[in-house]
């Protein structure tokens, strides 16, 4: 079996489709890793001692999607993500650059794998974006995919449902407000899709008892980054994407004042 350039050991962040996916390739591709099947928002330090020993060992730690909360500058440790300042439609997404750390053959990068990293950039859209595009049965195949590997249930499926029938509608039908009892964004958010069935949206503010989170306009995501500094953010930037914080709480009026201020041609020539 063909190795890797380098004796690398793969620390696994949070738990979605591509982390699963970039699991499965590991594991192929007979690689070490360690996996304690995070949530999103992983850090670094959940692997503290064990990227400490992979470095006394001799072996090169790469963090996949992993928040850096220790400090890392020995030279050899290796930080994949596509999130925050890594993000962004032309740039590649962590199973990408698995891919090409592994220096994996381009022939063995599949239609799934292809599916699986649009997905991660910028969701349905991407995904049909993709030549060819991806079919209805390939969208609702990834997307329940997505959903089963973040652990969302049945349970959390219906009460999305009815946060969806009490969703807001503002601004003239710009931003839809969805009020959800739990923090797996992605039920709401697939179901108001309308590649998969649902009604739609064009920006899309959702609250949880945990944080709150916004889908939409790329402008908008760099207005409330740099509003509300310390949330994440990511997918095809510049253009569209998501932003979400844990303790920040902007409002809907907020949000759409802000919407509007990045839309305007003179206020953002006066921002830059």
């Amino acid at each position: 079996m063909r190795r890797a350039p380098a004796a690398f050991v793969f620390f696994l962040g949070g738990y979605d489709l591509e982390m699963v996916t970039i699991r499965d390739l590991l594991a192929t591709e007979e690689q070490s890793f360690c996996d304690q099947q995070l949530a999103w928002g992983a850090k670094a330090s959940a692997y503290a001692a064990q990227i400490e020993r992979a470095l006394n060992t001799g072996h090169t730690p790469v963090l996949i999607e992993l928040q850096p909360d220790l400090a890392l500058a020995d030279e050899r440790v290796v930080i994949l993500d596509h999130h925050g300042q890594r993000a962004g439609r032309a740039r590649p997404t962590a199973l990408e650059q698995v891919f090409a750390l592994l220096h994996v053959p381009a022939e063995r990068w599949t239609r799934w794998f292809a599916l699986v990293s649009a997905n991660d950039r910028g969701h349905v859209r991407a995904m049909r974006a993709l030549d060819p595009p991806a079919t209805p049965e390939e969208l609702r195949r990834v997307r329940a995919a997505d959903r089963a590997a973040q652990g969302i249930t049945a349970v959390q499926e219906q009460q999305a449902a009815r946060a969806i029938a009490g969703a807001r509608i503002l601004a003239d039908g710009k931003l839809t407000v969805v009020d959800l009892p739990h923090d797996r964004v992605a039920a709401a958010a697939d179901q108001l899709e309308p590649a998969l069935g649902g009604a739609g949206y064009e920006n899309l503010l959702v609250y949880t008892p945990r944080d709150v989170d916004f889908f939409g306009d790329g402008q908008v995501i760099a207005g409330l980054v740099q509003r509300y500094p310390g949330g994440w953010f990511g997918g095809s930037l510049p253009v569209y994407g998501f932003w979400g914080h844990a303790q920040a709480r902007p409002t809907p009026e907020e949000v759409i004042a802000l919407q509007q201020v990045w839309n305007h041609p003179q206020a953002k020539a006066d921002e830059d």
